[in-house]
């Protein structure tokens, strides 16, 4: 028996109950509006049908029937007008049951299906599998969009930059990076998103929510890209190597950092002093030199400096300790850093390298004073005599010229120099070591030098030019003693005569007259 409460939609009738009618359009996700569309629901064109309900006496008396209610699509919104006649047509049970069956095939080959293939999400049903990897899915279509993953179909492609997509919406996603449209903004803020998901993350910076906790530690975060990196502390994954040193990172923020080591990038520049960085936490460290402030105090001798970890190294040297201890020969330091930089020496890696002649050095320190070299640069200035060196080392060295220090003692004769390589090259004549062989006629010498000048004799090279008559020399003694020539200067002078001589050899040829004319007088 056909109901009289008027004209319905198939999607009043068919409906479930978990959209409710009156929804904010702002609250479907756009995972509903992907399952709308995949579900072909075209609501809006769905025509309204009649309820009927049948009963026991359904052919029973029809006078009591009421006349059906017709939508009109033109209408604008009026009051349903209510047919104010019945035809034959309408009346004759033979076109009424057919009308009826026609109703009924309609609803049951659309509406009902529908409703049936959505209830599948609630009571999860899943009669499509994948047989790739066994995944399950509640519709077809869905199982054919992830059978693209296996394929590595991607039909959708984006007219700007030739990127492909496996699927529509992503690939409407993905436009919005060229267009630049943000339509989901926080309500807090008003900051804009292209994607609903960066604005869910971003909330929870407005609300605190941390949502992902680490297990080891009960640690919260915001995201679960965070949480990860995290976890890498606790596993000791590190999962980005430096293509340089063979060294890994767990972020690979960190390796950007250290490229710059190698590269010798430094984009963070003070704009007190134009000195460039290359991490900003430096920079920030090294404006306090300007500031003059010194925060962080020695309790032992309340010396002052401008980072904690400047104080903690200092601290060492009062405890006396050193804590990191070298496998390989038991050296210790007292940084960390330190013995990173000694077991070089045993591993032989120099990882940084001098882009002019390509040579390798253990230390940046030390590729910086190689630099200067190329650059002649010569920052370091003796106050005694104005000369100039390139490393403060050389400068230390010089300085026992004007002060006579001679720290470094040979054991054997007592004999002292300013420098431990003239020690060194001394000692050799104790022991008779010659370690510098030539490879041309295989004379050996105790120095390096002494193999580099003869060595001459066989290239002939004389590297050595006097400006006054242009005559070359393979060694600079023999040069220094040619110039004497000609500034008339005799340093070397007989002790029994006074006579003075140019040259040590002349002096010692003259000795030999003495010494024959005392043997003659005798």
């Amino acid at each position: 028996m056909w109901s009289g409460e008027g004209a319905v939609s198939i999607k009043e009738v068919f409906s479930c109950v978990c959209i409710p009618a009156g929804l904010p359009q702002h609250w479907m996700t756009e995972e509903e509006d992907l399952c709308n569309q995949q579900r072909n629901f075209r609501t809006d064109t769905l025509m309204e049908i009649p309820t009927y309900v049948e009963d026991e006496n359904s052919e029973a008396d029809l006078s009591n029937q009421q006349s059906l209610n017709v939508t009109d699509s033109h209408d604008g919104g009026n009051q349903h007008k209510e047919s104010t006649s019945t035809t034959d047509e309408e009346t004759d049970p033979q076109n009424r049951d057919q009308r009826k069956r026609r109703d009924r095939s309609y609803v049951q080959n659309g509406a009902r299906p529908q409703l049936k293939f959505h209830m599948k999400t609630h009571t999860g049903e899943k009669h499509f599998t994948c047989k790739e990897c066994k995944k399950s899915f509640s519709e077809k279509s869905k199982l054919k969009i992830h059978m693209r993953i296996h394929t590595g179909e991607k039909n959708f492609t984006c007219k700007e930059c030739d990127t492909s997509f496996s699927r529509i919406f992503i690939l409407k996603t993905h436009m919005r990076s060229h267009t630049g449209e943000k339509p989901f903004s926080c309500k807090e803020c008003d900051k804009g998103f292209s994607h609903r998901s960066s604005l869910k993350t971003h909330m929870r910076t407005h609300t605190g929510e941390k949502p992902f906790s680490c297990k080891e530690c009960d640690k919260g975060f915001s995201q679960i890209s965070n949480l990860e990196t995290h976890v890498r502390i606790h596993t000791g994954e590190k999962p980005f190597p430096c293509n340089k040193c063979d060294k890994s990172f767990s972020r690979i923020s960190h390796v950007k950092r250290h490229m710059r080591t190698h590269t010798g990038e430094k984009p963070f520049t003070c704009k007190e002093c134009k000195k460039g960085f290359n991490q900003i936490s430096s920079l920030k460290s090294h404006m306090i030199i300007h500031a003059g402030e010194k925060p962080f105090s020695c309790k032992e001798c309340k010396k002052g400096f401008n980072q904690i970890s400047s104080l903690k190294s200092h601290m060492i040297i009062h405890a006396g300790e050193k804590p990191f201890s070298c496998k390989e020969c038991d050296s210790s330091f007292r940084h960390k850093a330190d013995l990173k930089t000694h077991m070089r020496i045993h591993t032989g890696e120099k990882p940084f390298s001098c882009k002019e002649c390509s040579k390798s050095f253990h230390q940046i320190s030390n590729l910086k004073t190689h630099m200067r070299i190329h650059t002649g640069e010569k920052p370091f200035f003796c106050k005694e005599c104005s000369k100039s060196f390139n490393q403060t080392s050389s400068l230390n060295k010089h300085m026992r010229t004007h002060t006579g220090e001679k720290p470094f003692s040979c054991k054997e004769c007592k004999e002292r120099f300013r420098h431990v390589s003239t020690l060194n090259a001394h000692m050799r004549i104790h022991t008779g070591e010659k370690p510098f062989c030539c490879e041309e006629c295989d004379k050996s010498f105790s120095r390096i030098s002494n193999l580099k000048t003869h060595m001459r004799i066989h290239t002939g090279e004389k590297p050595f030019s006097c400006k006054e008559c242009k005559k070359r020399f393979s060694d600079g003694s023999g040069l220094i003693s040619h110039m004497r020539t000609h500034t008339g200067e005799k340093p070397f002078s007989c002790k029994e005569c006074d006579k003075g001589f140019g040259r040590l050899s002349n002096l010692k040829t003259h000795m030999r007259t003495h010494k024959t004319f005392s043997l003659q007088t005798m």
